[in-house]
């Protein structure tokens, strides 16, 4: 484990290699946002950002998606995979939105989990992105670095954002998980990590001893 020094280098160094951690989904709205999420699963965001235009276009408020034709939406979303589940989700969720939550996405990590498809990982994401508060998104580069660098030595989603949540200062908590993101493909790749131009090498423990590459 690094020591809490080490952590606010390693957040410093990400800062200025990735100034502008943003999000790589596309949304104007909250739920649009959800909605992206849930369509991401097992699928690109890039693959992601051209479904959704035509799908609010098609269908503008939570209540056109609420009443939406479970066919016709399951061809918009068909390029995403899972399309049939992940169909029924958006609908679900959308007329929980609009009959139990007056037309607003909950700002609380309870209340996200009990929207059809939203699990821990879209609710942090709802949480830092449109709330902005303390959030820790697990998803896959998070899960590679984080074990790569050795902030920890698990592979579990939840014990792993348990762990961030106890070392990273809460107000940077989202900002740096975006940044892990930009960082994983850009440089701290799957299969072929650039080590020798990697801005956090000096910190991280995979670049100090290379072995095979944590999935």
């Amino acid at each position: 484990m690094l020591k809490k020094a080490d952590v606010l280098k390693l957040i410093q160094l990400l800062e200025e290699a990735y100034p502008e951690p943003i999000c790589a989904l596309e949304f104007k709205k909250d739920y649009e946002l959800l909605f992206a999420a849930r369509l991401a699963a097992q699928c690109t965001d890039a693959r992601v950002n051209t479904v959704t235009p035509v799908l609010f276009k098609r269908y503008p408020t939570l209540k056109a998606l609420a009443g939406a034709d479970i066919k016709e939406l399951e061809e918009i979303v068909h390029p995403c995979g899972f399309y049939r589940v992940k169909a029924r989700d958006i609908i679900a969720a959308s007329a929980m939105l609009v009959g139990v939550f007056y037309g607003k996405v909950p700002d609380t990590m309870e209340e996200l989990l009990r929207l059809p498809g939203v699990g821990r990982k879209t609710a942090n994401l709802i949480l830092g992105d449109v709330f902005k508060k303390p959030a820790v998104v697990v998803d896959t580069h998070c899960i590679r670095l984080t074990n790569r660098i050795g902030l920890v030595n698990v592979k579990d989603p939840v014990k792993i954002e348990t762990a961030l949540r106890e070392i990273l200062p809460p107000e940077k908590s989202s900002d740096f998980c975006h940044r892990l993101v930009l960082h994983g493909r850009a440089v701290c790749t799957a299969r072929n990590p650039k080590c020798s131009i990697c801005t956090i090498a000096g910190l991280c423990k995979y670049a100090k001893v290379p072995g095979e590459p944590s999935q």
